[in-house]
């Protein structure tokens, strides 16, 4: 009987341990820095007030370095298999291929985060779009469990909703 209430006791200790334990541990904030791959990227009809994938789907990926610096490539789904080829640095591109290469949307720069509004800020360094240069360009920002969701700032992209996940 003794035995009984010491091994009741020895539980009851080692639960009431374990579970300050668990208490005292900080959660761990997520974090922007990584590699990230994109899951969706929608755009919201003010009229119906419903959401829909931008152009069909689109894939891309966003790179946060930990040290600044911001890499986004954007693309219509299927960018990679179409199969076409045309040499690099070269004006003889055929007009096909032209048509194909505004399905991609690129920039690097450096990259701010503002934790209080809960925005990044990027200032695009380089750009597919030569008037991009040198433009900052905001994102709203939270965290759905694993996933980042980012909403443009700016009036023009407003509609737009991406999430995006760590990419391994």
């Amino acid at each position: 009987m003794r035995i009984m209430i010491i091994l009741k006791y020895v539980f009851f200790v080692g639960i009431l341990a374990f579970s300050f334990s668990c208490q005292n541990k900080k959660p761990t904030n997520p974090t922007i820095t990584g590699l990230w791959k994109l899951e969706s990227m929608k755009v919201r009809d003010t009229a119906t007030n419903t959401w829909s994938h931008y152009r069909g789907g689109m894939d891309g990926y966003l790179l946060y370095d930990g040290n600044g610096h911001v890499a986004l490539h954007l693309y219509e789904k299927g960018y990679e298999k179409a199969g076409i080829e045309f040499p690099n640095f070269n004006d003889s591109i055929p007009l096909e291929a032209l048509r194909h290469i505004t399905k991609s949307y690129y920039y690097m720069g450096n990259y701010k985060v503002s934790e209080k509004d809960s925005i990044v800020s990027h200032y695009k360094l380089s750009h597919s779009n030569p008037s991009e240069f040198g433009l900052t360009a905001e994102r709203r920002f939270y965290f759905r469990g694993d996933t980042l969701v980012m909403q443009p700032v700016e009036r023009k992209n407003s509609k737009l909703k991406l999430k995006w996940l760590k990419a391994e």
